[in-house]
């Protein structure tokens, strides 16, 4: 059992549990699940964890198949710049591999912004801590266990980008 399954019963979070062979050799681990799940890509989010220009870590909740706006998640942050976090300073901070990095029960809590699309959906599928496992839960109840908020957090692809998709 994982931290952040401990976590989603220690709080009395309604959720289910999804696992699934995961394949050593998937570009993606996040595509990975939602096919292997047979669920639509919005509905599956991936945990992003970024540096910020002050040198805090915070987290970035978006669908899987979507791109996170470094600009939307450094204003949402209350910074100036936002990068990715270093592999090893993200493994070390979460208490998690890359590939399976929860939201929930990370060793330390960090700022959690999740993307506002998670809003339409009764339920949502994150990384339950462990790659080819998946935890459903209602994204108000993420939201409320991680103290997080939602915004915007999403890059907009350009007609141009849309027309080569």
């Amino acid at each position: 059992m994982t931290p952040a399954i401990k976590l989603a019963q220690k709080q009395k979070l309604v959720h289910t549990i999804h696992a699934y062979e995961h394949d050593k050799t998937a570009q993606s681990y996040g595509l990975e699940a939602a096919e292997k799940l047979n669920l639509p890509a919005e509905r599956v989010f991936k945990t992003l964890v970024v540096a910020l220009s002050d040198q805090r870590l915070a987290v970035a909740i978006i669908p899987v198949a979507k791109q996170l706006s470094m600009k939307h998640m450094a204003i949402a942050c209350g910074s100036k710049k936002a990068e990715m976090a270093d592999a090893q300073r993200v493994e070390k901070t979460t208490g998690y591999v890359l590939g399976g990095v929860s939201p929930l029960g990370q060793k330390k809590r960090l700022p959690t912004v999740i993307d506002s699309s998670a809003q339409q959906y009764p339920t949502i599928y994150v990384s339950a801590g462990r790659r080819g496992l998946e935890i459903e839960l209602s994204p108000e109840d993420l939201l409320k266990v991680l103290g997080g908020q939602y915004e915007e957090l999403c890059t907009r692809l350009t007609l141009k980008q849309k027309n080569r998709s």
